[in-house]
């Protein structure tokens, strides 16, 4: 895990944005709105969770948010779970969002991990010798 400058750049919130824009195709047409509206929040959650999370300063607070996303993919696979029982999302489908978030759910967990290991500080810049006064050049 590098050291990112934006939270654009962190694979999970990559991963977390293309599960979230999946879900909100796949139920397009999906009439059964209570389900439809808790599935699209919940999708939502996972990237801005992460979002929210990597631009908080605290290392709890990070872990917080990240915590956070990692729950909002159990809620999401436990509704997609429902929603293909009640065949509004195919089965193949389905199980290809699940086997994806439950892999999403372990790179979040292990992010949380990184961001809670402990690095050494960064060594201070040694300080720069001030630059001795420059005496006035004396006319020829």
């Amino acid at each position: 895990m590098g050291n990112y400058k934006r939270f654009e750049d962190l694979e999970i919130w990559k991963e977390g944005m293309e599960i979230c824009k999946e879900i909100y195709v796949l139920l397009q047409n999906c009439k059964d709105y209570g389900l439809k509206d808790q599935m699209q929040r919940a999708s939502v959650s996972i990237p801005s969770n992460i979002a929210e999370g990597y631009e908080r300063n605290g290392v709890r607070e990070k872990q917080q948010f990240m915590f956070i996303a990692k729950a909002s993919c159990g809620e999401l696979r436990t509704q997609i779970y429902l929603a293909v029982f009640l065949k509004y999302i195919d089965t193949e489908a389905g199980n290809n969002l699940i086997d994806r978030l439950a892999k999403l759910s372990v790179m979040i967990y292990n992010y949380i991990q990184y961001i809670n290991t402990p690095r050494p500080p960064i060594s201070p810049i040694s300080p720069i010798s001030p630059i001795s006064p420059v005496s006035p050049i004396s006319p020829i």
